[in-house]
């Protein structure tokens, strides 16, 4: 007999692997929408004929068996930062965490990490484009006097896509699950029927039908495999989403219905196209009987919504990553859901993913077009990643360096065959997320560079407790009733708000509380972890609360352990008085480019205020202006 444990543990990985359905493969989930078409009627040309299509077939299936079961679910997941994945994640295994001086190397490696992080934003505005695309295009099929009316229906769509993020997204996400468990079936009937008619596409699992594919086509053929990349762009996803499925629930989906219902649709696209090479232009739903298109239309349109849903979703957490890596200034950033950690809105995220995904679709206006510059990013992004893995596998695993050496050699002759395929598109659309990578990229550096310069120009102007503790004694100044809270990035060293509010205004409270708030790099801290607590004397008290780079600081909520050391902390009567610096770009003194320095002074003046991202009380705010030189 099945223990009540047992079956709650049962029905609990079910649960999760059906919401893995519908977030987690929601973009490799679309991709047969395009990805066969491309491949016999877009760039290169491929003649249309059986021995053709069985090798793409091949392509297809051994590119979904290598990439996605054996690298990313079998190898990569593996290397998850705490139950967390993503590519910052698995950077975060090979950098140490704040408080470090980046040496040459680990400097090296997070810049590589983060540029592969940057370069999802750029597919990431293409997923979404491309995807309702091809799917509103349907209705080229069912009513060809519609075709006018395709570019401005998705355009609708994507508005009102965006449009709904702020209000969150916990209430759709419950019927991501069942939505995409009916498409990955109606995948695979469709596909089953059309196998029937020519089963002779069974053939492509042999590998050697590949081989010959390239023997036959060489050059050709090599270009071919920027298209046959479309059908594992959603790779990354698999890797990023582990922290909120586990590994066990996106495994189980993969095999045991994702990967069939995924090739049963491809074979059966090639088993069409062999029995009626005329129905080239749009395989897919020539699948589809005539009397299920328009239904057909709405279910492709919902799935690819649900696909642009997760791929949104993952850029708003890549970007609070990022935040709580100290790669990004801090941005406003709405939490929608009061149970759900992970529903989060990012506006300024949100409205220029918009913007660009509505101008890729007036621009490229097919998503036969829209597949050039697909996956430039992606590739880039996986190759980075195999290679973080290959490093991973040497420091934190502790493989033999002959092993790891023959595994990444192994995936990066895959990786590199892909990458160089779709690097041939860059002319016609590919440098769209290269552009995109490279800018974020430029963003971040400078961002996390700026940091490093701004924090040694304080520590230039500051003076240690010792020292402070004189100047205050021989001040003899009175003291203000209630307690003050001094942010300070560093565990050590005065703030500068708290300099500044001695030596010019003369005043000091009662009780002051240093506090410092530190990412770890760790996804997740709990509350035994969050705070570190000092009596430095004098009624002055050093405080460090630590929290996981997914986690949103709340320093109110931490200050109430105090209460249990012994302070008399009345939330309500706090003062949070906070430095607001004017940062003055110089070329006399040693740092960064004036342009970055320009950029990083910008930057700041628009980054949201500390107080909204620590969620300090706007009424019991105190700031403390000063000029700073670059």
């Amino acid at each position: 007999m099945e223990s009540s444990e047992q079956a709650g543990s049962r029905s609990k990985t079910l649960v999760l692997t059906l919401g893995a359905l519908g977030v987690v493969y929601g973009d490799i989930g679309t991709s047969p929408l395009y990805a066969i078409r491309q491949c016999f009627n877009g760039t290169p040309e491929v003649a249309l004929n059986v021995t053709n299509v069985l090798g793409v077939l091949s392509l297809i299936f051994w590119s979904l068996i290598i990439v996605i079961s054996l690298k990313y679910l079998l190898l990569i997941m593996r290397a998850d930062n705490n139950g967390e994945g993503g590519i910052l994640a698995i950077t975060a295994l090979l950098v140490p965490g704040n408080g470090h001086r980046l040496s040459r190397w680990t400097t090296v490696v997070a810049l590589v990490g983060v540029f592969g992080a940057a370069l999802l934003y750029g597919d990431g505005m293409i997923t979404p484009a491309i995807s309702v695309l091809s799917a509103v295009e349907g209705l080229e099929v069912a009513a060809p006097h519609m075709a006018a009316y395709v570019i401005p229906l998705t355009t609708v769509i994507l508005i009102a896509l965006f449009y709904i993020q702020s209000r969150g997204t916990a209430g759709v996400a419950a019927v991501f699950g069942p939505v995409m468990l009916v498409w990955f079936t109606v995948l695979a009937v469709l596909g089953l029927g059309h196998i029937a008619e020519a089963p002779i596409v069974l053939r492509a699992v042999d590998p050697l039908y590949a081989v010959d594919f390239f023997e036959l086509d060489r050059w050709q053929g090599f270009l071919i495999l920027g298209v046959v990349f479309l059908v594992v762009t959603g790779g990354e996803a698999l890797y990023a989403d582990i922290g909120h499925f586990g590994k066990t629930p996106i495994r189980l989906a993969w095999f045991s219905f994702v990967l069939p219902a995924l090739l049963c649709n491809y074979f059966g696209q090639g088993a069409l196209l062999i029995s009626h090479p005329q129905y080239v232009e749009h395989p897919f739903y020539h699948m589809v009987p005539g009397w299920a298109l328009y239904p057909m239309v709405i279910l492709a349109t919902v799935a690819t919504v649900i696909a642009s849903q997760a791929v949104i979703t993952g850029a708003f957490s890549l970007t609070m990553q990022a935040v709580q890596l100290r790669y990004l200034p801090a941005v406003r950033i709405q939490h929608t859901s009061e149970d759900a950690f992970g529903q989060i809105y990012v506006p300024v995220v949100n409205w220029v993913m918009l913007v660009c995904c509505i101008g890729l679709v007036l621009g490229f206006q097919t998503s036969g077009n829209l597949s050039a510059a697909y996956g430039v990013g992606v590739i880039t992004t996986m190759t980075i990643t195999t290679v973080l893995a290959f490093l991973v596998m040497l420091r934190v695993w502790e493989w033999q360096a002959l092993l790891a050496g023959s595994v990444t050699l192994v995936l990066l002759c895959v990786d590199l065959a892909f990458f160089g395929a779709t690097y041939t598109k860059l002319p016609e659309g590919g440098w769209f997320p290269l552009v995109v990578g490279l800018l974020a990229l430029v963003i971040m550096s400078t961002w996390r560079r700026g940091n490093e310069i701004f924090a040694d120009r304080l520590r230039e102007e500051g003076m240690t407790f010792g020292r402070f503790f004189q100047e205050v004694e021989a001040a003899s100044l009175s003291r203000a009733p209630g307690t003050a809270v001094y942010l300070h990035s560093q565990a050590a060293g005065i703030p500068h708000a708290l300099l500044r509010n001695f030596r010019f205004n003369r005043v000091l409270h009662e009780r002051n509380l240093i506090v410092t708030v530190v990412s770890e790099r760790r996804p997740y801290l709990p509350i035994s972890e969050r705070l570190h607590f000092e009596h430095m004397g004098s009624e002055f008290y050093r405080v460090v609360l630590r929290y996981g780079f997914m986690q949103q600081p709340n320093v109110p909520a931490a200050l109430l352990i105090c209460r249990d050391r012994g302070v008399d902390l009345r939330p309500h009567e706090l003062v949070y008085v906070l430095g607001r610096e004017t940062l003055l770009p110089t070329r006399h003194l040693v740092g960064m480019a004036l342009w970055r320095e320009k950029l990083y002074s910008a930057m700041a003046r628009n980054a949201a205020g500390v107080s909204s991202y620590f969620r300090l009380p706007p009424k019991q705010i105190l700031e403390i202006g000063s000029q700073i030189e670059l």
